[in-house]
C-alpha cells in the first residue's frame, strides 16, 4: 500500500492567479510554522498580508516569507489577549493596507502537561490566547465589516482533540473546543452581514518552527509517516491551500464548517487497542506527590 499521493509542488495553487488581488489578509501568529505557510499562500494569490505577533523575530520572518512569495507585507506587534491592543492592531493594519477582508485566527499557545500538574497561570496562558484572542480578533473584524456593510471571511485554526479530548493538553483541547463552537455560533450570527466563519483543523504537519517542548514529546519524529493512515504527514502548504480556498469566492456558500486536513488520522481505530500508558508515563513524569 502506498497511501495518499504527494501534493503538488510548492508554489502550485488550485485557485486562479490573483484571486486575492487588492485583498488584505490578517494572519495572527503568521511569522512561524503553519501560520507562515498560510500567509505565504495568500501572498502567492496576490493578497497583502498583515503578520500579527508579539515576537519581533517572528514578525520579521513572516514579512520576509510573504515578500519572497511576491506579496506585500505589513507587521504589527499585538498581544491578542488584550482587546484594546487588538483594536489598535486592526487600526494600524487598516491605515497601512486597508480594511482586511480575511482574518486567520492562527495564534496559539500549547505545551504538554498532566492536568494535575497544570497551574492556573499555565491554564490561562493557553486558554486566553486560543479562546479569548480568537474571540477578540473575530469581534473586531466583525464589527468593522458590519459597520462598513462589507462581506468578509474568518478562518479559525482548530484541533481534532476539541471533540475527542486531548490527554496531556486539557488547556488546549478545552480552548479549541470553544473555538469550534464559536465558529458555528458566529457563522449563524454573521451570515446575514455577509461574514463567513469557518474552522480549519490541521493534522500532523512537521515544520522547522516547532517548539522544543513539542519536538521533545516521546517518539516524536520517529516513523511518523507510518503512523498515519495516509502513509505520510502533511506538507504545510496543504493547509495554506485549504485556508485560501475557504476564504475565496469559490467557497462563498460555506460557513460554519470545520474542515479537517489530516489524512483521516483522527478517525483511526485499532481492532485491539495498544496497551494503555498513562499520560504521566508518556511524558516521562515522576508520580504526582501533591
Amino acid at each position: 500500500m502506498s497511501g495518499l499521493p504527494d501534493p503538488p509542488a510548492l508554489g502550485a495553487s488550485a485557485l486562479p492567479a490573483g484571486t486575492f488581488k487588492d485583498e488584505v489578509v490578517i494572519v495572527t501568529g503568521g511569522g512561524t510554522g503553519l501560520g507562515k505557510a498560510i500567509a505565504v499562500e495568500f501572498a502567492r494569490l496576490g493578497a497583502s498580508v498583515a503578520i500579527v505577533s508579539r515576537d519581533e523575530g517572528h514578525r520579521k520572518a513572516g514579512v520576509e516569507a510573504v515578500e519572497q512569495a511576491g506579496g506585500k507585507a505589513f507587521a504589527t506587534a499585538c498581544d491578542i489577549r488584550d482587546a484594546e491592543q487588538v483594536k489598535a492592531t486592526f487600526d494600524a493594519v487598516e491605515d497601512a493596507l486597508g480594511l482586511a477582508g480575511t482574518l486567520v485566527n492562527n495564534a496559539a499557545g500549547n505545551f504538554p502537561v498532566p492536568a494535575e500538574d497544570l497551574s492556573p497561570n499555565g491554564w490561562r496562558a493557553v486558554t486566553q490566547i486560543v479562546m479569548d484572542g480568537t474571540f477578540f480578533c473575530s469581534r473586531e473584524f466583525g464589527r468593522r465589516h458590519i459597520a462598513a456593510k462589507t462581506p468578509g471571511s474568518i478562518v479559525n485554526i482548530g484541533a481534532s482533540y476539541a471533540w475527542t479530548g486531548g490527554p496531556g493538553f486539557a488547556h488546549s483541547s478545552a480552548a479549541k473546543a470553544a473555538v469550534k463552537n464559536m465558529t458555528e455560533t458566529l457563522a449563524v450570527e454573521w451570515a446575514p452581514y455577509g461574514i463567513r466563519v469557518n474552522c480549519l483543523v490541521p493534522g500532523l504537519f512537521p515544520h522547522e518552527d516547532e517548539a522544543a517542548h513539542i519536538k521533545g514529546v516521546s517518539e516524536r519524529g520517529e516513523g511518523e509517516d507510518q503512523r498515519q493512515p495516509a502513509g505520510r504527514v502533511g506538507a504545510p502548504r496543504e493547509l495554506g491551500w485549504a485556508a485560501t480556498f475557504l476564504s475565496s469566492p469559490y467557497a462563498a456558500y460555506i460557513t460554519g464548517a470545520t474542515l479537517t486536513v489530516d489524512g483521516a488520522n483522527w478517525q483511526r481505530r485499532h481492532m485491539l487497542m495498544p496497551e494503555f500508558r498513562p499520560i504521566r508515563e508518556q511524558l516521562g513524569k515522576e508520580p504526582f506527590t501533591g
